[in-house]
């Protein structure tokens, strides 16, 4: 009879419940296990286990129930991030109390309620929700309380159970209080601020998962108010003096107990972003990152009024930030740089040596752990391989690439000043969607050619004369078109001229060249065989966080262009709070981009001499420019098909902006929609993705002139697409 029943349990045990296949990876990924490690452990090939994951098998006994109780462990572990972010309200799991060691804080948390409705389609997942939290000056009762469900912000359980940050505030008495996410709220007992980082490390349970199997999980952030900045002996403000140097004094009576206590911090001191840590021992990772808004850390270009924001606010405007794109570590440039590294680590743990020892090893795709020169045409001004050149040598496009954004503008023909509206639309995440595909050099050094046979395929910058290409005559869907040449701004320079020339290009420049109709003879070119599409996870997550939290307000993907439109007409209005993680997220893209190639500033430097910035692996201005010019060729892409197939033509373009004359106000008199919702092919569509448009303003003709006038009168200038929007000529706007 015992026979009997365990045959009946071996028959349970055969078809063991499991989670999807893609769920499995992503629990695998989010312990850290590598397939080698899965496979072991269950006495398996490590492709049977990648077979599991991607759905081409499933695993059989015995291996099954071990392998569902290994999942069923980690699910535990790292809940998924897509259920809890789908979830209803109706739907939520009872409020759960946190599990605090008996030597941790006291936990007090308010139960969320849901957010102000928004109108959105019905398929529109709902809004992260903020909790009410109670009033500022108030002390909390020393009683534990029940902590809230998991927000999609929050980790939920585990190590980082308390979510990837806290936002720190001090009432009257002195007491602190840590707002987290999904409305959390922690006491604070530590008294001084190498406690404070003592305490985060050891008690409070705040940070994150690694955003990659061989990356590394983020450090807590600690974002202090200017009540928790007074509370540990910190200024709410900085001097002047403090303000232009960026930091504290080195002297600081707080900086001194930070280095009493052992702690250490980075080259960029006690400022608005600083990173406090001890060196890693015993493969223990010990890092603390601060965030100080009265310091100006958030930068109101990419943060709006998140600085002037409450704790409770705050803490979801930058939880909801951490969970979509990443913990921030400084400007939106920085968070976007350190993306990429983040999602396309440099090194990996390799396999087991003949004692059983894993070592870091290079890994394929990244661009590695060595900083790399430039071609001499890719460097900026001042780059020591340019230390040879005399001192106020300028460089023309014969010495240097030259891939900037657009800054174009014409006049207004007769016809145009006939219409009374100048439509400007826009760009969505136009980098971001540049990015998305490029194929970029990764860790080799570049290497120089002469008279090279001009690859599309291979990334690099090319000495070549483009200045034969007729842009009234070109091949447009393989066919060739007849255009108003001089209505269009040339896709081979920034300010839209016809080259004279020779100059130098990056590949897609190039590329798009011949794909216009006409040949190519380069000189020389510096190329870089070994590449790859670095870019294209950070491009995803950027993606995904953009699309994810605009439709949370409201404005979904697929909709139809009107219904697009109207979904846009006050759509930051509906949330402010995300009104700012959006362009939070815009300002990480184009930040990311431009740090690439971020020039030396700061006293001291003179040209020749080295940078801090050029020991990142990640200074890359070769990247930089193949970005931008793969924006400005699909902004000149989409221009000639919508000219080739209406005969309209940009009166004005500036980077990812472009200018129209129409007989109505709207984008849909620009952009021809059939009754079906189909435009031109290649042209112009809109919506919320990265690379559609969305409109960007509307003016009168008459306004269009009359600025035009009076910015040519000043000397200023004259671009129309720099002040669509608003309508407004300031002086910001102007570049003044």
């Amino acid at each position: 009879m015992s026979e009997l029943f365990d045959a009946i349990d071996a028959l349970v045990a055969s078809r063991s419940p499991l989670p999807p296949p893609a769920e499995r990876k992503r629990l695998r990924q989010a312990h850290g296990l590598t397939l080698e490690e899965v496979a072991t452990t269950l006495d398996v090939r490590r492709a049977t286990v990648g077979a599991w994951e991607s759905g081409r098998t499933e695993p059989r006994p015995p291996q099954r129930e071990p392998y569902a109780h290994l999942l069923k462990q980690l699910a535990r572990l790292y809940p998924s991030p897509t259920a809890a972010e789908g979830s209803t309200p109706a739907a939520t799991a009872p409020p759960a109390v946190v599990e605090v060691a008996p030597s941790a804080p006291v936990v007090a948390v308010a139960a969320p309620v849901p957010a102000s409705p928004v109108p959105a389609p019905a398929a529109t997942p709902p809004s992260p929700t903020a909790a009410p939290r109670p009033a500022r000056g108030s002390r909390r009762p020393g009683a534990p309380r029940a902590a809230a469900a998991s927000s999609p912000a929050s980790a939920g359980s585990g190590v980082y159970a308390h979510g990837p940050l806290l936002v720190l505030d001090a009432d009257g008495e002195q007491q602190v209080t840590g707002y987290g996410t999904g409305g959390l709220l922690l006491d604070v007992p530590a008294r001084s601020l190498p406690a404070l980082v003592e305490w985060t490390l050891a008690e409070a349970r705040v940070g994150a998962q690694k955003l990659h199997a061989s990356g590394k999980d983020a450090d807590p952030l600690l974002v202090l108010t200017a009540a928790a900045c007074e509370r540990y002996g910190l200024p709410a403000a900085l001097s002047d003096t403090e303000r232009s140097a960026g930091r504290l004094p080195e002297g600081h009576k707080v900086i001194k107990l930070l280095e009493r206590a052992g702690w250490k911090l980075t080259r960029r001191g006690l400022g608005p972003w600083a990173r406090i840590y001890r060196p890693v021992t015993g493969g223990r990772r010990q890092c603390v990152q601060l965030c100080i808004p009265s310091w100006n850390a958030l930068d109101d270009r990419s943060w709006g009024h998140a600085a002037t924001l409450e704790p409770a606010e705050l803490a979801r405007v930058l939880g909801v930030y951490a969970h979509r794109v990443m913990t921030p570590v400084g400007s939106s440039a920085v968070s976007g740089l350190e993306l990429m590294t983040a999602l396309n680590p440099p090194t990996r743990a390799s396999e087991p040596d003949q004692d059983g020892k894993r070592h870091s090893e290079h890994r394929p795709g990244s661009l590695g752990t060595q900083a790399l020169d430039p071609a001499p045409c890719e460097a900026v001004d001042g780059h020591p391989v340019l230390a040879h050149l005399p001192r106020f040598h300028i460089r023309g496009p014969q010495e240097r690439l030259f891939e900037e954004a657009y800054d174009w503008a014409r006049d207004l023909t007769d016809t145009e000043c006939m219409q009374p509206h100048l439509v400007g639309i826009d760009v969505n995440l136009a980098f971001g969607a540049a990015a998305n595909g490029a194929v970029v050099g990764l860790d080799a050094p570049p290497e120089h050619v002469t008279r090279p046979v001009f690859d599309p395929a291979v990334p690099g910058s090319w000495l070549v004369d483009l200045s034969h290409v007729d842009l009234s005559r070109v091949k447009v869907a393989k066919q060739w078109r007849d255009l108003e040449g001089g209505l269009l701004p040339s896709p081979f320079t920034p300010t839209g001229e016809q080259p004279e020339g020779p100059a130098w290009y990056a590949t897609p420049t190039v590329a798009y060249a011949v794909e216009l109709g006409y040949d190519v003879t380069p000189v020389e070119a510096w190329v870089r065989p070994r590449s790859g599409r670095f870019l294209d996870g950070w491009y995803k997550r950027l993606r995904d966080a953009y699309v994810a939290t605009m439709a949370d307000l409201g404005v979904a993907e697929k909709l139809s262009p009107g219904g697009f439109l109207a979904a846009m007409d006050g759509y930051k209005r509906r949330d402010p709070e995300l009104g700012i993680v959006v362009d939070a997220v815009k300002m990480t893209v184009k930040g990311g981009i431009g740090k690439l190639q971020e020039k030396a500033r700061g006293g001291g430097w003179a040209p020749g001499q080295a940078w801090p910035a050029l020991a990142r692996p990640t200074w890359r201005p070769d990247i930089r420019a193949a970005v931008i010019s793969r924006a400005r060729i699909n902004m000149h892409r989409k221009m000639v098909a919508l000219a080739a197939a209406t005969g309209r033509y940009p009166v004005a373009v500036l980077s990812d902006c472009a200018v129209y004359t129409a007989d109505g106000p709207s984008p849909l008199d620009v952009l021809p929609y059939d009754q079906d919702g189909k435009t031109v092919p290649g042209s112009f569509r809109l919506g919320v993705s990265p690379g559609m448009v969305k409109h960007e303003g509307t003016q009168d003709v008459l306004w269009g002139v009359g600025v035009l006038e009076q910015l040519t009168a000043e000397g200023r200038v004259a671009n129309l697409a720099r002040y669509i929007k608003t309508g407004e000529v300031t002086a910001r706007d102007t570049g003044e």
